[in-house]
């Protein structure tokens, strides 16, 4: 038995007869606040009925939400566990219209959800097989998709939308400078100074404009070009076309007549392979100015001196070699950011996870296909 002066503070009292019946007197608010308390309580004072039935007298209850129904619909499905009957007495009118509203009459709604139980490993483990092998049978259908749209712009240029195209070249290329711009020359500033560290002890200085020289035009500045845009261009991309994936968009073009691929991924991919190439070389001059900034005022080396090391070590198969990677890396990011736009299923929720697995998925491609790269060069 629980009791308060208060008439808003929830109590109850339990009252059992010589027949075993069971008679429970509510009193008080019963809310979002108080319910969950009293839920264990009552059930801990209710214990196991080994017979006739249980009353629920609300007659005193002052106030009754729906956790309050939920509260009553717990004890009813304790009790009906144990074969016994439930029922409520002098249900107020305000009480009685809550639990109309819920539904309380009908079992099936007002009773909590059971809990999901999780399957197995074996059956988690076929899941993932199951869903990887769907992911890559759309990944290479993409593919294909793409690559014969392509072929169909190489052999017709009037069927890409050169408008569009520009639009994604400008947001792409130009749009990125500054951010490229900057990280280059950030970079070239840490390896000029890292390197000259080294260097410096066996009177080597001007070997840093060769390293910087060498280090970003052939492996860092298509690395962290292609970064950049995967981060900000391909993640546009998958949230783009993921919009007009839930929006049913893509759905209304195929209606009309149009190709989705050929008229929403073509014109990206195509501007990120020609404007990437330039933003590398964007970032490898800015990574050179770093470089001289260093050796300029720290190494004591001349603005003639640091570019002519510069100009003696680099050749033109350096740079060649760094813009073919570019190019691939443009193509894997446009490719891999409308791919998961055009995967996108659901609602708001599955844009966001389909622009962050686009950036995901673009960067290990480019780790990936950049240790190819060294692995042939390595062999050629």
């Amino acid at each position: 038995m629980e009791s308060n002066s208060n008439p808003d503070t929830p109590s109850y009292e339990v009252h059992r007869s010589e027949t075993g019946d069971i008679r429970i007197e509510l009193k008080g608010k019963y809310d979002v606040r108080t319910a969950p308390a009293m839920r264990r309580r009552l059930a801990a004072s209710l214990g196991a009925p080994n017979g006739g039935r249980v009353v629920i007298d609300l007659s005193q209850v002052s106030h009754l939400d729906d956790f309050g129904a939920l509260l009553l619909s717990d004890l009813r499905q304790r009790v009906e566990a144990g074969g016994l009957s439930f029922s409520l007495d002098r249900v107020p009118e305000t009480v009685g219209q809550i639990l109309s509203l819920v539904h309380f009459d009908d079992e099936t709604v007002c009773r909590p959800l059971p809990r999901k139980e999780r399957p197995n490993a074996v059956v988690r483990f076929g899941q993932t097989v199951l869903r990887h092998a769907f992911n890559t049978r759309y990944m290479v259908s993409f593919l294909g998709s793409a690559l014969l749209a392509l072929f169909s712009v190489m052999v017709r240029p009037r069927r890409l939308r050169w408008g569009d195209t520009l639009i994604q070249m400008e947001k792409t290329g130009v749009d990125a400078l500054p951010i490229v711009g900057l990280i280059g020359f950030l970079l070239g500033l840490v390896m000029a100074f890292t390197s000259a560290l080294q260097l410096e002890q066996f009177g080597a200085n001007i070997y840093v404009a060769s390293l910087v020289a060498l280090a970003m035009v052939s492996e860092l500045g298509p690395i962290m070009t292609a970064i950049v845009v995967a981060g900000r261009s391909g993640s546009a991309f998958a949230a783009e076309i993921g919009t007009m994936r839930i929006s049913e968009e893509i759905d209304a073009l195929f209606v009309m007549g149009f190709h989705p691929t050929l008229f929403l991924a073509v014109p990206r991919i195509v501007a990120c392979i020609l404007v990437v190439p330039l933003l590398t070389l964007f970032a490898d001059l800015f990574a050179i100015a770093g470089g001289l900034v260093v050796g300029v005022f720290m190494l004591d080396l001349t603005p003639h001196s640091y570019i002519g090391q510069t100009m003696k070590t680099l050749t033109l198969f350096e740079v060649n070699w760094g813009l073919l990677k570019s190019v691939v890396f443009a193509a894997l990011v446009s490719w891999v950011g409308c791919l998961r736009g055009f995967q996108a299923r659901g609602g708001a929720a599955s844009v966001g996870n389909a622009a962050t697995s686009a950036v995901v998925t673009a960067i290990f491609l480019i780790i990936l296909f950049d240790s190819v790269f060294a692995v042939i060069r390595s062999y050629w």
